[in-house]
């Protein structure tokens, strides 16, 4: 058993400021010379990202249903042994999802930091703080945290309508000068910010009353002894793409593909003129709607892309890497740019969203868990081999398409939900 400080910053709904409060708490902790590791809950991409630059350390998905308790588990028990503090952002609201933030907290008996957004609030602050930390018996509570402050005469208002018991632990103010900015699939990319180190420091300096004391130790136990990932993948070469428009990749998956032995390269789609030397291409999600001249102006890139193909090696695509070989791809304006062509079909990007929620697929390989979060609708596209099965019996299923060693879906693969079937996938 390993103990260490830990807190689970959750919100009565998205859009309370998690990202920012985490983010600023890790970074205010890190220039005490504090090693901080920072977790997301859920299968969330793009907060992490922002929150590696908070702590200057990996940060990595928690989620009870792509990588079951043992998965987190373990995860939770390597990062107590090298850190001095522990932080997880939850996902939307506390209680919503099914896991929610309110389970993994409670699985883990992590103490919950509940932030309420305050900006047009009062003593109703006190209601609502009272509503979730008692909604559930079994979610640990370290106290609330205030956002979008107006003031300390504020502030002092919203912490006297507490209830006994429950304490505030601190405020942010309301300044756009430390908010993250947002499009449509949530936070704008780390990388796309270009003052988000001096948003993440005006945040942390902006810390109002933070209490310490009550960052109270967590226990974290080592998971029961794991099957050894086989090296099914040894000296396999693996192309994963990554650049501005391909950027939603798993941490975890690529430390999957590593123990399984496969050796991985970096490149990308809109600046290479080549692929790398190398036995399958990885073409994760992102945001290519965003890219669609530069992508659809790079022929040398299509054209390594269609011969890799046509030479029967293995491609996998999620989402965005979708999107990329297909036809055509408009983004939301209407202008459209034609792609890489490998799939028939011809796709749009709306306002409205498509599809969202966990899902898994049953491959021909195996099965594997992860999630789908997407804005664009295909049209024309070819027959699917078979559909994914949404974890909430109400959830929209999502095609996955067959070209010879090409699979490609809407849908994020989590690779440690089944690495041996991750491993038949991109296998020679």
């Amino acid at each position: 058993m390993r103990s260490c400080p830990a807190l689970f910053i959750c919100a009565p709904a998205s859009g309370q400021g998690k990202t920012t409060l985490t983010a600023a708490l890790a970074r205010h902790h890190r220039d005490r010379g504090e090693r901080v590791r920072v977790f997301k809950a859920g299968p969330d991409f793009l907060d992490p990202l922002i929150l590696e630059r908070a702590s200057a350390s990996p940060v990595y998905q928690l989620d009870l249903w792509m990588g079951d308790e043992a998965h987190c588990r373990q995860l939770l028990y390597d990062a107590a042994g090298e850190a001095d503090l522990i932080l997880i952002e939850g996902a939307m609201g506390l209680f919503d999802g099914d896991p929610s933030s309110g389970d993994l907290a409670a699985r883990f008996a992590i103490p919950v930091l509940t932030l309420i957004d305050a900006c047009a609030m009062a003593q109703t602050f006190g209601a609502v703080a009272h509503g979730l930390a008692t909604y559930r018996e079994d979610v640990p509570f370290a106290g609330v945290f205030a956002n979008r402050v107006a003031g300390e005469g504020h502030f002092e208002m919203l912490a006297e309508s507490l209830p006994p018991g429950l304490s505030c632990l601190g405020w942010l103010p309301g300044d756009p000068a430390i908010a993250l900015p947002e499009r449509h699939l949530g936070l704008v990319q780390a990388d796309e910010i270009s003052d988000l180190d001096s948003r993440i420091a005006k945040a942390a300096a902006a810390l109002n009353g933070v209490d310490e004391a009550a960052i109270a130790p967590a226990s974290f136990t080592a998971p029961g002894t794991r099957p050894k990932i086989p090296t099914f993948l040894e000296g396999v070469r693996v192309a994963v793409a990554r650049d501005p428009a391909f950027s939603f990749l798993y941490r975890a998956n690529l430390d999957v593909l590593r123990q399984l032995g496969a050796v991985l390269s970096y490149f990308s789609p809109l600046a290479d003129r080549a692929l790398p030397d190398t036995d399958a291409l990885y073409l994760p999600g992102g945001y290519p709607e965003l890219h669609l001249d530069a992508l659809a102006g790079n022929e040398a890139m299509k054209k390594a892309v269609r011969a890799h193909h046509e030479a029967g090696k293995p491609i996998v695509a999620e989402c965005g890497g979708l999107l990329y070989l297909l036809e055509s791809l408009a983004d939301a304006r209407g202008h459209c740019a034609p792609m890489a062509g490998l799939l028939p079909g011809r796709a749009a990007v709306q306002e409205r969203l498509a599809n969202l929620g966990l899902h898994r697929a049953r491959l021909p390989e195996g099965e594997l868990r992860g999630h789908t979060f997407h804005h664009s609708v295909m049209e024309g596209g070819p027959q699917p081999v078979t559909r994914t099965r949404a974890a909430r019996h109400h959830g929209t299923r999502e095609p996955v398409y067959r070209d010879k060693r090409l699979t490609a879906t809407y849908m994020h693969f989590y690779f440690p939900s089944g690495p041996e079937t991750a491993a038949r996938l991109f296998l020679p």
